[in-house]
C-alpha cells in the first residue's frame, strides 16, 4: 500500500492504527514508523472575537498542532501547541487558537507530530472571528444526520446538502442536535415505496444501534467520512448541541429503552453517559466553557448577535410525566441562566438554539410528550411551565429581538407565537422557525399546541412520512442574515439545493 493509498484509506476510517509499515531494501525488508494521518478532517466550533476552537482525530499517538495567518500563503504564522491525541480520547483533540484580530477571515493549517518526530500531511481550513463592531453576519442551522436509515448514498455524491450550505459562505452553523442517529443501523440498501433502491456506505458501527462507547463513537466516525461533510467541517464554525439520537429514540434521564427494541443495555442513563462522553470526543466544543461542564452555554458573536444554545435533554423529566400541574424541559438552574442571560444581553438579536420546538406536539407513544408541548390547550402544565417562566420574564425585562431556533422535526416551518391566541398570556409575541432534516427521512407536519398561541405560517412538509433524502425538496437548512447597517434580520428557509421556500423579515426593536 503506497503512503498516498493509506492516507486516503486512514481519511475514509478504513485504516484506523497504522502503527508500523514494512518497507524493502536491499537488504531485507526493515521497519519504519508510519507518519500520522489526519483521519477525519479537522474542524472548527464556538468562536470567540480573538479566536476559534480547532478539532482533529489522528490514527496513531501524535501532537495537535495548529497554525493559523492572515493569508492562503502562510507567510506569517502564529503557532499553538495542542494535546497528545491518545486513545483514551479516541485520538481527538482540540485547541482553543487566540490572540487573533476580531472581525477577520482566518486561514489555519492542522498537523499532526509523532512520538518519533514524524510529522502528518497538513490539513488547512478558514474560519472568521467574531466582529467587535457592528457587521453582517450569516448564520445557518439545521439538524438531523443519517437518520431512518438513510446514509451516506455514493450514487448521490454523497450529503451534498452540506455542499449547499457551505456556498453560502456562512459566519456560523448551529447543529440543532440528531448530530447522530445513533439508534439507526444502516443497510447497504433501502427499497423505497416507490421502488427505487438507496444506497448506503456502510460501516461497522453502523451494523447496530449503538450501546458501547465504540459504537457511539464509529457513528461519528461514519459521517466524518462523507467528502461534503468534512469540507463543510473546515471551513464554517460550527455551534453544536445534541437531542435524543445521539444516545437512543425520545431518552430522558432516568428512562429504560422497551424492550421490544433489542438493546442488550437498556438504561438510557448507561447509554447517554458513553454517547455524551463519544460525543465530547468528537465534536469542536469544549465541555468546560460550558455553564455546566456538557452543553448549555452562550456564543457572544458581536454586538448585532448573541446564541443561547440550550439542552432540552438532560434535564427533562420523563415523557409520561409532561401532563402534571409543573414539570421540567431546561431544569431550574438552566431556567435562570437563560432568564438572566437573555435580561443582560446588549446584543441586539438574542437567538435561542432549542433542540425541541415550543408548541409542536411530539407525542411518544399513546400518553407520553417529547417536548413542552403536551396537547392541553389549556394553561401551562408540565414541561411548558419552565417555558412560560422564561416568557414571562422576557417580558418582565422588557427584552426585545429575541428569537428561537430548532429542528427535531423533520420539517421545516415558521411558527408566529402571540398572546392575542394564547391560553397563556403573560408574554410578549415572537417567532420561532425549525428546520430540517439534514439527511435522514423527512416528515410531517405536526399539530400545534394552542397553549402559547402559535400560528403556523409557513409549513413545508413531505406529503408521506419519511420521504427520502432523494426528495431534496424536502431536506432542509435553514438562514439567518444580519444586516450590518440597520440591524435588520431576515430568515430564509432553504430547501437542500438552496433554494428559497419562505423569507420573513424583523425589524430590531419591534419584536
Amino acid at each position: 500500500m503506497s503512503r498516498r493509498t493509506l492516507l486516503r484509506a486512514s481519511a475514509l476510517g478504513l485504516v484506523v492504527t497504522p502503527a508500523l509499515a514494512a518497507c524493502g531494501s536491499g537488504d531485507g525488508p526493515a521497519l519504519v514508523r508510519a507518519r500520522p494521518s489526519l483521519t477525519h478532517g479537522v474542524a472548527v466550533g464556538d468562536p470567540r472575537s480573538d479566536g476559534a476552537l480547532i478539532w482533529a482525530r489522528s490514527d496513531v499517538p501524535a501532537t495537535l498542532i495548529v497554525e493559523t495567518s492572515a493569508t492562503e500563503s502562510f507567510s506569517q504564522v502564529k503557532r499553538f501547541t495542542g494535546p497528545l491525541l491518545t486513545p483514551a480520547t479516541d485520538g481527538t483533540g482540540r485547541i482553543r487558537v487566540n490572540g487573533l484580530p476580531a472581525g477577520e477571515l482566518v486561514h489555519y493549517r492542522v498537523r499532526l507530530d509523532g512520538e518519533d518526530g514524524a510529522g502528518s500531511e497538513p490539513v488547512t481550513g478558514v474560519f472568521r472571528t467574531a466582529p467587535t463592531a457592528p457587521a453582517d453576519i450569516t448564520l445557518l442551522w439545521s439538524g438531523d444526520v443519517a437518520g431512518q436509515g438513510f446514509g451516506i448514498n455514493p450514487e448521490l455524491g454523497g450529503m451534498k446538502i452540506f455542499s449547499a450550505m457551505a456556498a453560502r459562505d456562512p459566519h456560523l452553523f448551529l447543529h440543532s442536535g440528531d448530530v447522530i442517529y445513533a439508534d439507526n443501523a444502516l443497510e447497504e440498501s433501502v427499497t423505497l415505496p416507490d421502488g427505487r433502491v438507496w444506497r448506503n456506505v456502510t460501516a461497522e458501527a453502523k451494523n447496530a444501534p449503538a450501546e458501547t462507547l465504540d459504537q457511539f463513537r464509529g457513528n461519528y466516525a461514519y459521517n466524518l467520512t462523507d467528502d461534503n461533510y468534512r469540507a463543510f467541517n473546515a471551513a464554517v464554525a460550527q455551534v453544536v448541541q445534541w437531542d435524543d439520537h445521539e444516545t437512543t429514540n425520545n431518552w430522558y434521564p432516568g428512562g429504560t429503552v422497551a424492550a421490544e427494541k433489542g438493546y442488550t443495555e437498556r438504561s438510557m442513563d448507561t447509554l447517554a453517559a458513553r454517547s455524551w462522553q463519544a460525543f465530547h470526543e468528537w465534536m469542536p466544543l469544549d465541555p468546560k466553557e460550558a455553564v455546566d461542564g456538557r452543553l448549555h452555554r452562550k456564543i457572544s458573536y458581536g454586538p448585532l448577535l448573541e446564541v443561547f444554545v440550550l439542552d432540552m435533554r438532560a434535564y427533562k423529566d420523563a415523557n409520561d410525566a409532561n401532563t402534571a400541574p409543573s414539570g421540567a424541559i431546561l431544569g431550574p438552574a438552566q431556567t435562570r441562566w437563560l432568564i438572566d442571560g437573555l435580561r443582560d444581553s446588549t446584543a441586539t438579536w438574542k437567538i435561542v438554539a432549542a433542540d425541541l420546538p415550543l408548541g409542536v406536539i411530539v407525542p411518544d407513544g399513546k400518553t407520553a410528550f417529547e417536548g413542552p408541548a403536551n396537547a392541553d390547550p389549556g394553561a401551562p402544565s408540565g414541561r411548558e411551565t419552565e417555558i412560560a417562566q422564561v416568557l414571562s420574564a422576557i417580558k418582565a425585562n422588557k427584552v426585545r429581538d429575541v428569537v428561537w431556533l430548532t429542528a427535531d422535526v423533520h420539517y421545516t416551518a415558521a411558527h408566529h407565537y402571540s398572546p392575542a391566541r394564547a391560553a397563556f398570556t403573560d408574554f410578549d409575541e415572537f417567532w420561532e422557525f425549525v428546520s430540517g432534516p439534514l439527511n435522514a427521512g423527512a416528515f410531517g407536519p405536526n399539530d400545534l399546541d394552542p397553549t402559547f398561541g402559535p400560528e403556523a405560517v409557513f409549513v413545508h412538509a413531505p406529503p408521506k412520512p419519511n420521504t427520502s433524502p432523494l426528495e431534496a425538496d424536502y431536506q432542509h437548512f435553514g438562514e439567518v442574515r444580519i444586516d450590518g447597517r440597520s440591524a435588520e434580520l431576515t430568515v430564509n428557509l432553504r430547501d437542500a439545493t438552496g433554494k428559497v421556500l419562505f423569507s420573513q423579515q424583523l425589524a430590531p426593536g419591534r419584536n
